[in-house]
């Protein structure tokens, strides 16, 4: 599966809402997994990004909609990168040689 880079910014609303930070990471993971997008990894971070994660969904729609079900929620804004492994750059690679 495809794998995504997501950098998260709080909104004033999410900050004021810090408290429940982790209750809105179980109610996120628990939305992903009825998506059927596997969470790989999620930080807390210090710096230009709040919080930093990475998911694997199975398209970018649905990747898409992960990310606009999380921002309709009004805690976060978000930018979502596309990521490739070793194998998928390899094979991109052979591509533009071609």
């Amino acid at each position: 599966m495809p794998t995504y880079i997501t950098l998260l910014n709080w909104t004033d609303q999410g900050v004021r809402a810090y408290q429940d930070t982790a209750k809105r990471y179980e109610a996120f993971k628990s939305a992903l997994d009825k998506l059927g997008v596997k969470l790989l990894d999620f930080h807390w971070t210090v710096g230009p990004y709040d919080v930093v994660y990475a998911m694997e969904a199975p398209d970018d729609e649905t990747a898409t909609a992960a990310s606009l079900q999380l921002s309709s929620l009004g805690n976060v804004r978000t930018t979502t990168l596309r990521a490739f492994d070793r194998e998928e750059m390899d094979g991109i690679i052979a591509k533009a040689a071609a």
